[in-house]
């Protein structure tokens, strides 16, 4: 994995226990808590490569978010690297999402998650709250209802997410897809199964690109998008490989799919402060503009949407009209 930051933080967390869980987390918390080799892709026969560092380092937050909300030091995100406080929100997130859903009550942890210091980090929140779902084997959306009514859909797209981290055999290799209630719903669960196909290929876009070219052709418009959302939000390629990216997504006729996941990406990555130097840069390289232009056009199209969006369908239209704005540059 390497001697990043991140790992030096998680070996200071759980330095000292024979039992790798945070010593603050009690009874069903400290049931729940994980441990940090589940952020060891190689693990799960992913592919080995360059950016493996970069890749574990985000599942790494991922799961220390997970573990520092079950033991109430959620000061410890605010101790990562900038660029990776969002996967440690969404680990929260999901920790958040676990507990409402296991016990009895009001679901006020989620809730509590976004209206305190998770304020910028939505879209992460959203993944996390799907990605509890997927880790308690319930349906994507079960529960969504109190939440925000287009932005909950995220929720989807992390529950297919953490579905292709642990069954990659299945909704990777042999590219199969939960039943879902609509095709709207199905579109969505791809741009989740695209955002891992990042993490799978250990983001190598000549592989990436292969990968999604194996699956079916009405899927890829889909898997393009969570493609282009992983590489700008996680990152992982150089200038000549997002080239190359760019390339192969223009030649398969979904540039502006690549393009609308990384609008969304940089509209998340500016809600949450600054954006750091690497991701404004592949924005740039993705999109054709700078991240500020391109962050803005989720956000203008969500205004497009009419009176009370709320459904899988309004919020394809929300990526539609993201990819409209892009072609109208």
């Amino acid at each position: 994995m390497g001697d990043t930051d991140t790992m030096a933080l998680f070996d200071n967390t759980f330095m000292g226990y024979e039992d790798p869980r945070p010593s603050g987390a009690r009874g069903l918390r400290r049931l729940l808590s994980r441990h940090p080799r589940e952020a060891d892709l190689t693990r799960r026969r992913f592919r080995p490569g360059p950016a493996q560092a970069r890749l574990e380092d985000t599942e790494m937050s991922h799961v220390l978010g997970f573990n520092a909300l079950l033991a109430e030091e959620l000061d410890l995100i605010e101790e990562l690297p900038h660029s990776l406080r969002g996967s440690g929100y969404e680990g929260a997130a999901t920790a958040c999402a676990t507990l409402d859903l296991l016990t009895p009550g009001p679901a006020r942890n989620l809730a509590g998650l976004l209206a305190g210091p998770a304020a910028g980090y939505r879209q992460s929140v959203y993944f996390g709250a799907g990605r509890a779902r997927a880790r308690l084997r319930l349906s994507p959306m079960w529960g969504m209802r109190a939440a925000h009514p287009l932005q909950r859909w995220f929720a989807l797209d992390g529950y297919a997410f953490q579905r292709a981290l642990t069954g990659a055999d299945r909704l990777v290799g042999e590219q199969r897809a939960p039943r879902l209630g609509s095709g709207s719903e199905r579109a969505i669960f791809d741009m989740g199964l695209g955002r891992l196909l990042w993490f799978h290929d250990c983001a190598v876009p000549d592989a990436v690109a292969e990968r999604v070219t194996a699956f079916p052709a009405n899927r890829r418009p889909d898997l393009w998008g969570g493609v282009g959302y992983a590489a700008a939000a996680v990152g992982g390629a150089d200038a000549a490989g997002l080239e190359r990216l760019v390339t192969y997504a223009t030649l398969a006729g979904f540039q502006a799919h690549l393009a609308q996941g990384a609008a969304f990406a940089a509209a998340a990555m500016l809600a949450a402060g600054p954006l750091p130097e690497r991701g404004a840069e592949t924005v740039q390289a993705l999109t054709g503009t700078d991240a500020e232009e391109a962050g803005a056009w989720p956000v203008a199209a969500a205004g497009l949407l009419g009176r009370d969006p709320h459904s899988a369908e309004d919020f394809r239209a929300w990526l539609a009209h993201t990819r409209e704005a892009w072609l109208k540059r």
